[in-house]
């Protein structure tokens, strides 16, 4: 199923994590929960909402042309099922677990992630033209089926569904003639599927790729 693929990490504006509310504790004062564990919680919860999700900073995401930032990953941790409220403390149990939750990591409500299974490939606004900002998971390259992040989101009419033409950047080489140094065209190296678009960027699995992919290959109408 394509939605195991998917990432479940999230955008956010600059100083929402901050004012989420924060992990601060594991029962018996332990720093770390897993999967059926509970763990303390301090901040603003609404008593009113069953579940939220666990999130950690993991860092700006910024546009490699012109320096603006996108926004702030909040990068998926686990769910959380409200138990009790006291005050502002709350226990809260984990349902769900990609790592070990740790104290001071934040709390946003929770969102349904699954990809909606009619969903139709479509093609981007003519002229849709830009570069890969990130691979999600920390890594340096990416392959068939990895997320990546780039820097077309909702004001560039980008939508969930368009289908985006990948090209990897040419190589700087040394004309041997001239003695200078120029730089080789770029050439198509695979196709990607947007699944998550927000106002700057967006989430877009790589549905094809023929070599390896990075930071700084564009995007493309295909």
């Amino acid at each position: 199923m394509i939605n195991s693929f998917l990432t479940r990490s999230r955008v956010v504006d600059k100083g929402v994590l901050v004012a989420a509310p924060y992990v601060l504790a594991g029962q018996e004062k332990h720093i770390l929960a897993g999967l059926n564990d509970d763990f303390y919680a301090r901040g603003n919860l609404d008593p009113n909402l069953s579940v939220y999700g666990v999130y950690r900073d993991g860092g700006n995401y910024v546009d490699p042309a012109s320096g603006e930032l996108l926004g702030v990953r909040a990068q998926a941790i686990g769910s959380a099922k409200l138990k009790v409220m006291d005050k502002d403390v709350a226990t809260l149990g984990v349902t769900r677990s990609e790592e070990e939750i740790r104290a001071y990591d934040r709390l946003l409500p929770d969102e349904a992630r699954e990809i909606d299974t009619t969903f139709q490939p479509s093609a981007p606004p003519d002229g849709s033209d830009g570069l890969i900002v990130s691979v999600e998971g920390s890594v340096r390259v990416a392959g068939l089926l990895d997320v990546v992040a780039i820097n077309l989101g909702d004001r560039s009419g980008i939508k969930t569904g368009n289908m985006l033409a990948i090209y990897k950047k040419g190589e700087v080489v040394k004309d041997r003639v001239t003695g200078g140094h120029v730089q080789l065209p770029a050439e198509r190296a695979g196709l990607l599927m947007v699944f998550r678009t927000f106002e700057k960027m967006s989430y877009g699995l790589i549905l094809n790729a023929n070599r390896p992919l990075a930071v700084g290959d564009a995007v493309k109408s295909p």
